[in-house]
């Protein structure tokens, strides 16, 4: 029996990575789709360590480290007790700005309370030896409000230029009306200090009302958010209900309208918004009908693809694809559809410091892919 050379170069190692790769059309030629890990459990967040090593998170509670060419670390120990079930877990992570000397990271996970579960942020030091771990684990953050009994929970980490986090909140999807309640952290975007400690120019410190690390408000459930490069704003984008899907850039006491306004209908098919549009209520930047349920966001600023730079890419997790966003300023333009043969939920999207787009499949053999020109 006669070996196909290919094979028998794939049996001992020796194909380059891309040989092996899926490639997808786009505007700006072949992508070439590498599989880099795989075996995850249901991956929600990935961070990059500065010698290009990736922490990746599992939604059932687990930190892996993941190597460059795909080895997977036991699951790291120091890791709080997680909520999983439903859409809870654990969920982003993020390497402190000043991560070389700090080895600092932050994540945010599904924390079980009396009943249900709260979104929960902390902070610990990667202790990167021979068996790695967190120490020093403190929660620096909990939302506080009605609990969830497994959904909406948000949790996407972004850390500002002048070192405070931002953290996106769910309103726990039965409790909607919450997202315009500033008494509780349902449906908000918060910011805190790296210690947990509230921003004195916070937009509601001193209000007896207002819970003061809230930043903005009337949000449902944001499951992606960045920085953009230029101006150094943070944009997010949450879930609508059946269609409504937003982007939207969350100013400093600003209310973004949900339940009150909005683009989709119930799942049931009734109504739930008063209008799309109310005086004191900010409109997205962009949105969707029909939902594509996206989650994770970057902006991209690398060379791999330089007709991309400074566009915005989104993962989509029912419509099974990634999404670019062409930008003028703060308007979107053009959009693009990616990786649609892929079938594949994207759950998180970064841009990679070796200029690839770098994704996270959801499901339960999910997988890291790198993206690059082909």
């Amino acid at each position: 029996m006669i070996i196909p050379v290919w094979i028998a170069a794939l049996a001992l190692g020796l194909l380059p990575v891309q040989a092996l790769a899926q490639v997808f059309a786009s505007e700006a030629g072949s992508l070439s789709v590498e599989t880099v890990a795989k075996g995850l459990e249901h991956p929600w967040g990935l961070a990059f360590l500065p010698d290009g090593r990736m922490l990746v998170t599992e939604r059932p509670g687990r930190l892996r480290i993941v190597t460059r060419d795909g080895k997977l670390s036991a699951a790291l120990e120091g890791v709080p007790k997680v909520r999983a079930g439903g859409q809870g877990g654990l969920h982003d992570i993020v390497a402190d700005r000043d991560f070389a000397s700090s080895k600092t990271v932050y994540f945010c996970f599904a924390e079980p309370a009396s009943g249900g579960g709260r979104t929960a942020l902390a902070r610990a030091r990667l202790e990167d030896g021979q068996v790695p771990r967190l120490e020093d684990v403190k929660v620096i953050f909990r939302q506080e409000g009605p609990l969830s009994s497994g959904g909406h929970y948000g949790c996407r980490i972004v850390q500002a230029r002048d070192g405070n986090l931002f953290l996106t909140l769910g309103e726990h999807f039965t409790h909607r009306d919450e997202a315009q309640n500033l008494a509780n952290h349902l449906g908000k975007i918060v910011r805190v200090t790296p210690d947990g400690a509230v921003p004195p120019d916070n937009p509601f410190v001193g209000r007896k009302d207002a819970k003061p690390e809230i930043w903005s408000y009337g949000h449902r459930n944001a499951q992606g958010a960045a920085l953009h490069p230029a101006s150094g704003i943070l944009w997010e984008h949450e879930h609508g209900p059946m269609g409504g899907d937003e982007i939207n850039i969350p100013l400093a006491g600003k209310n973004y309208g949900w339940p009150v306004i909005g683009f989709g209908i119930d799942y049931d098919g009734s109504k739930i918004h008063a209008a799309t549009s109310k005086p004191g209520m900010e409109q997205p930047v962009k949105y969707w009908v029909p939902s594509i349920a996206p989650s994770g966001m970057a902006f991209y600023t690398g060379d791999l693809f330089p007709k991309w730079k400074g566009n915005l890419f989104v993962g989509a997790l029912k419509a099974q694809l990634l999404v670019r966003l062409e930008l003028d300023g703060e308007k979107i333009g053009k959009e693009e559809r990616l990786l649609q043969g892929l079938r594949e939920r994207i759950r998180d999207v970064r841009h990679g410091p070796d200029g690839a787009i770098w994704l996270l499949t959801d499901s339960g053999n999910g997988r890291v892919l790198r993206v690059t020109p082909k």
